[in-house]
């Protein structure tokens, strides 16, 4: 299929394609971009023309890659200056260090720009573009001053944003951390079935996600950065160690320690969330024995409490007479004070 094929759905329909597509029996699959809960009859809508366009690539793992192979194939390709393309109005990643772009940079100033960027006509701008995916090799053309080559598509709002979390999902290469706070920035626009779509996401997982991200503020998870190697259960061990204004005073300092902001990202989040847990309290134990060596009970002494266990096996009268004086003693204790 060539690569006009693809993307001839992001930039419209015509009659004849609506009445070929009539024709064809719909075959009912996962849509590329959304969960079974999103499979539907409706071609006409934006996620039913970009699903079922993009479905026909079959191995997950290979559609990004096929996706931008089809476009550099038979679209045509103009190169812009990058000074006149924007980012997406949503943002999907956070700000990566220095280190995380030398690679690409590197590649494209040796081997040149391989794959194009898919941007559209700036909505509000005349004159200017906004990119739909490939916001890394823009910023990596930028640096090293060549024009940037990408392919030009009328681009809905939604078209862009599912295009944009097709591709990052694909590759898989943002932190999960960065996906949340890519979908709670969808919700503020957009339906959660689009939001499943542009992230191919279930209801169940985009609850978690969102509910994971709202729980911890804003400027905390700026300070930890996009942790790359941290899953979904550590942040959700993070945002539940967050429980309270004074819980979040206390990592925004920790977090503002020099040490801790020269650390990795991911380093600075285990850092963090091991600071922030309860930490196990040193047990002192021992044995209460009768002059005779008969054990009477155990003794486990923590800075919080004394747990003293009597088996009633070893000593079963000891155990009763406890049990029969225990509150005498108390009382004994009580008058005394």
């Amino acid at each position: 299929m060539s690569r006009k094929q693809i993307f001839a759905n992001l930039g419209g329909s015509n009659a004849d394609n609506n009445e070929a597509a009539a024709d064809r029996p719909r075959p009912r699959i996962r849509p590329i971009l959304g969960s079974p809960d999103l499979v539907t009859d409706t071609v006409n809508s934006p996620v039913g023309m970009i699903g079922q366009s993009l479905n026909e690539v079959s191995e997950r793992s290979k559609r990004a890659e096929e996706i931008e192979k089809k476009l550099a194939e038979g679209l045509a390709i103009v190169a812009l200056d990058p000074a006149d393309i924007d980012p997406s109005f949503i943002p999907d990643r956070m700000l990566a260090s220095r280190e995380a772009d030398v690679g690409l940079v590197e590649a494209i100033r040796e081997q040149g720009q391989q794959v194009p960027i898919l941007v559209r006509p700036h909505p509000d701008r005349p004159g200017r573009y906004q990119v739909a995916f490939g916001h890394r090799r823009l910023r990596a053309v930028a640096e090293i001053g060549i024009p940037v080559r990408a392919v030009v598509r009328d681009l809905s709002d939604e078209q862009l944003v599912v295009a944009q979390g097709q591709e990052n999902n694909e590759r898989r290469d943002l932190s999960y951390i960065e996906k949340a706070r890519f979908a709670q920035k969808l919700q503020l626009r957009f339906s959660r079935e689009t939001i499943m779509a542009a992230m191919s996401l279930y209801k169940s997982d985009l609850s978690n996600m969102l509910s994971v991200v709202g729980r911890i503020p804003d400027d905390i998870v700026d300070k930890v950065g996009p942790a790359p190697g941290v899953g979904r259960r550590n942040w959700m061990d993070l945002a539940d160690q967050l429980t309270s204004s004074k819980v979040n005073d206390v990592a925004r300092s920790f977090l503002e320690d020099d040490r801790i902001e020269r650390l990795a990202s991911e380093e600075r989040f285990k850092a963090l969330l091991e600071y922030l847990k309860p930490k196990v309290e040193p047990k002192r134990s021992g044995i209460l024995a009768s002059k005779s060596g008969q054990k009477l009970a155990k003794i486990v002494e923590t800075d919080r409490k004394i747990d003293i266990s009597i088996d009633r096996k070893e000593a079963p009268e000891f155990a009763s007479f406890v049990l029969e004086h225990l509150q005498a003693l108390f009382e004994e204790h009580r008058s005394k004070q």
